[in-house]
């Protein structure tokens, strides 16, 4: 009681907080009053309760100082309202801030009768250069607001052609629209009442806990049941070489007494010591009469073991598991995805994982084979958005792999189907991000590119790039891959040249882009399409030359070399290659290179968890779908072995990130 006591007038406050910001406006009322007739201490309403008081005149404040050019006024309430970490985290804020200081700079230009007073002028001028040399410096790299660096110097803005448009009213009102934007969420997002915030930390932290431990606890046992199998091998080894070592003391013993040791009994003591993979194919192959072979024998069978002494995982039942993934609930269906593609990307890279993917191939997993109605791909299309992630996840894994594409690309419908879920799913999904994957993997096949480009994937993909704010690193990199391979066609580089203008004002806001993994992708598409004649007119226009010599004092020298290559290619007046232009003819099927990686990103953020006692993984593979064993180890066909060029080059050749960050 004496806890309660001592807490409770800040608790009561909780409460009444919580109300105020729920508009419950009578029971506030009756709260209050019981509060006041039992003596209870209630503080008073400081933060939700006034938020009509305080956030609106502030908001109402700024925009009229907006309005009417009252600089000092209006940045002080920005400092002071606007906590310190939206002002230099959040880029929204930042760059609004920079129009801001734009807007205030000019303002004297565009609302004075007559000319300006010219001292006013010089300081608000002054104040632009200053904020631009401190706090407005991290935005110098970006293309955007790049012109704006030239501002303070240039005599008279108003007749300038690069500032034309800050003097129209459309541009002013535009920015105030931002600006009121702005203001409404931030300081109503600042007014979250104390009790919501603790409850959802509290309530989320536990949940995200428990899961973590759940997990860890299904991994523990996959990994017990791993050394548990270890173990026992390393047991029956050890109790089989102390029997021999008995039996060889024995025979040493007889020796001394003058007893001959046979080859024949030597042979079978070597056939009990070496592996299972030795007995017959090598112990009856040597000929033991010879001095020196039984010690080197011995310390082959001693030497560590290598990748194909992996074992084989267990056989499944595939009609089965399909059957379950067609007609199963949707938990379990998502839970089976997940199990299979943790069966691919955790297995060992060689036997292991090649047994795993013909196991899927040969039986036919995904209905690749098919046209039935009822057919494993349509979980593509699921209401469920989970099984429609785990789908994706599943077929982005199956595409890291050579033949696991090749497989893919069976299906002809399937292309279809991923660009049809590119632009239905939400871009800050994890769906769509390994749809995006998938697409940009499959782009490595000569025929799914044509089928891409046919299809104006160009188009979408410009667009896309156009705002990468709402883009993760992985596809914003993936985007990047899929835009440079498609370029890298005659095809391609036709569709760019219809959308000139765009294609170059996308790729050259991304050579700035602060991740810096997306700048060979950037440039081999930059370079690609620089061969087309009328692009290289509509860069030379827009001053490609300039932006791309700003770039080249800021990067590592890998790609100042690139940069100078398309600088290069800029300034070539070669005509269009006739070669170049043919190579869409030439459909002769993909001799890709063999670019198996499996990267970290397929199983990021895995949002399905087992509940206690429910199963899932390999556990759940091979407790409710165990198999005969069907294991066909097939010889993995030998693929191109590739073109490697030199990295002072901008790409001039298909590649996927994963491959491309493991090569270079």
């Amino acid at each position: 009681m004496g806890d309660v006591l001592a807490y409770e007038a800040e608790l009561l406050g909780l409460v009444r907080e919580y109300l105020d910001f729920a508009e419950f406006e009578e029971t506030v009322k009756v709260f209050t009053k019981e509060c006041k007739i039992k003596g209870k201490p209630l503080p008073k309403a400081a933060g939700v309760s006034s938020r009509d008081s305080k956030a609106l005149p502030v908001q109402k404040d700024l925009l009229t100082a907006f309005e009417n050019g009252e600089q000092k006024v209006f940045f002080q309430l920005w400092e002071e309202h606007i906590s310190f970490s939206v002002r230099d985290n959040e880029p929204v804020a930042q760059k609004l801030e920079f129009y801001l200081h734009v807007h205030f700079a000019t303002y004297l230009l565009k609302h004075s009768v007559g000319k300006p007073d010219k001292a006013e002028l010089e300081e608000r001028i002054s104040h632009f250069k200053a904020y631009l040399e401190t706090k407005g410096a991290a935005l110098s790299q970006t293309t955007e607001f790049l012109p704006f660096y030239a501002l303070p110097f240039v005599p008279n803005p108003i007749v300038h052609p690069s500032f034309k448009e800050l003097f129209q009213d459309s541009w002013t009102l535009d920015l105030r629209t931002r600006l009121e934007k702005f203001l409404s969420l931030t300081l109503k997002a600042r007014q979250t009442p104390r009790l919501l915030t603790l409850f959802k930390e509290n309530g989320q932290c536990n949940k995200d806990m428990l899961q973590h431990l759940h997990q860890q606890l299904v991994e523990s046992e996959h990994r017990t049941m791993t050394y548990l199998k270890r173990f026992n091998k390393m047991q029956a080894d050890y109790h089989n070489l102390i029997g021999v070592t008995a039996e060889l003391v024995d025979s040493l013993e007889a020796t001394v007494n003058g007893k001959m040791i046979t080859p024949e009994y030597l042979q079978s003591v070597c056939v009990r010591l070496f592996s299972n993979q030795m007995r017959q194919s090598v112990a009856h192959s040597i000929d033991f009469t010879r001095p020196g072979t039984a010690s080197t024998m011995l310390r082959a069978s001693l030497a560590p073991v290598k990748m194909q002494d992996v074992p084989l995982l267990p056989s499944l039942d595939y009609e089965k598991l399909k059957k379950d993934l067609i007609a199963g609930n949707d938990r379990l269906k998502a839970f089976l995805l997940q199990a299979l593609r943790w069966r691919l990307t955790t297995s060992y890279p060689g036997e292991q994982r090649d047994t795993v993917l013909q196991a899927y191939i040969s039986n036919d997993l995904l209905d690749c084979h098919g046209n039935c109605q009822r057919s494993v791909l349509k979980l593509l299309h699921s209401k469920s958005e989970v099984v429609r992630q785990y789908m994706a996840r599943l077929i982005n894994a199956l595409a890291s792999l050579a033949e696991g594409r090749v497989y893919l690309s069976q299906n002809p419908t399937l292309l279809q189907m991923l660009e049809e879920r590119l632009k239905a799913e939400d871009k800050d999904s994890l769906t769509w991000e390994n749809v995006l994957g998938a697409l940009q993997k499959f782009s490595l096949r000569r025929a799914l590119q044509s089928a891409m480009i046919k299809d104006g994937l160009i188009f979408w993909l410009v667009d896309v790039l156009t705002d990468t704010d709402c883009l993760s690193d992985y596809t914003l990199e993936y985007s990047v891959a899929l835009l440079m391979n498609l370029c890298l066609r005659s095809a391609g580089k036709k569709v760019c040249a219809r959308i000139a203008n765009p294609v170059l004002r996308v790729l050259s806001d991304l050579l700035g882009h602060e991740n810096h993994e997306i700048q060979p992708y950037v440039n081999g598409a930059l370079y690609s399409i620089l061969a087309i004649p009328s692009v290289r007119e509509e860069a030379r226009a827009m001053g490609m030359e300039e932006i791309l010599r700003c770039f080249i004092k800021e990067g590592n020298a890998e790609m100042i070399r690139q940069i100078e290559f398309i600088i290069k290619q800029l300034n070539s007046d070669e005509p269009l290659n006739d070669s170049i232009v043919s190579d869409d003819e030439e459909e002769e099927e993909d001799e890709e290179e063999d670019r198996d990686i499996m990267e970290a990103d397929l199983d990021k953020d895995e949002v399905l968890q087992p509940q206690l006692g429910e199963l899932a993984g390999e556990k759940l593979l091979t407790t409710e779908y165990l198999g005969i064993m069907t294991h066909t180890p097939k010889t993995k066909k030998k693929l191109f072995p590739g073109v490697h060029q030199s990295i002072d080059e901008p790409l001039q050749r298909p590649v996927t990130p994963g491959y491309h960050r493991t090569m270079y």
